[in-house]
């Protein structure tokens, strides 16, 4: 078991993965209730995407109010 702080994106309720576009050496992996930070250490070692291209969760969608939205979400 573990414990940990369930983080949540209010801008589109979706993650944030990647640098920061401003600040060198400083990922994301956020907005997924603890998730984050169980799947960064790979992010951070690969510094990259390797098998997935997921540019799309990137912090710049926020800074340019650009959401992602589901339209499938039950």
């Amino acid at each position: 078991a573990w414990a940990g702080f369930y983080d949540y994106n209010t801008f589109d309720q979706n993650g944030i993965i990647g640098l920061h576009p401003l600040v060198p050496n400083m990922y994301f992996a956020t907005g997924f209730s603890g998730h984050g930070l169980q799947q960064s250490p790979a992010l951070i070692l690969d510094g990259g995407y390797k098998t997935i291209d997921l540019s799309a969760f990137d912090l710049k969608r926020i800074l340019l109010h650009e959401p992602i939205l589901e339209s499938n979400i039950v």
